[in-house]
């Protein structure tokens, strides 16, 4: 099967369903430094695989791949922080952490797939 779209990607729509995951918890934080940061990060992982996918070459789109779990991993950092500061508690961190890390599992088998 070919890939014709980004929106047709597994990530890409995981990726934003993170990113409006993150949004319904902090959007309305009234720690707007902290609100922007983790919101903006969620935002450029699902970002980052819809800009390396129309890049030149596999090579490319796997760099953007790489940015991607990057942003996840910032996102990750970050709830760590947004439990301990009383944001969210274990459960949601744990909610949260898990889908974090399914996108970045769904990336690195886009990735493994594209050095074939």
């Amino acid at each position: 099967m070919t890939i014709n779209r980004f929106e047709e990607l597994i990530c890409w729509k995981k990726g934003q369903d993170f990113a409006v995951d993150i949004y319904d918890k902090f959007g309305t934080s009234k720690d707007w430094s902290f609100r922007d940061q983790i919101c903006k990060a969620a935002v450029s992982i699902s970002n980052n695989i819809a800009e390396g996918f129309d890049r030149s070459s596999d090579a490319e789109f796997i760099r953007f791949l790489y940015y991607a779990i990057g942003s996840a991993s910032e996102v990750k950092s970050m709830l760590y922080l947004a439990c301990r500061l009383n944001y969210i508690n274990k459960e949601e961190l744990a909610i949260l952490l898990a889908q974090a890390d399914e996108v970045s599992k769904i990336i690195r088998g886009l990735i493994k797939a594209l050095n074939k």
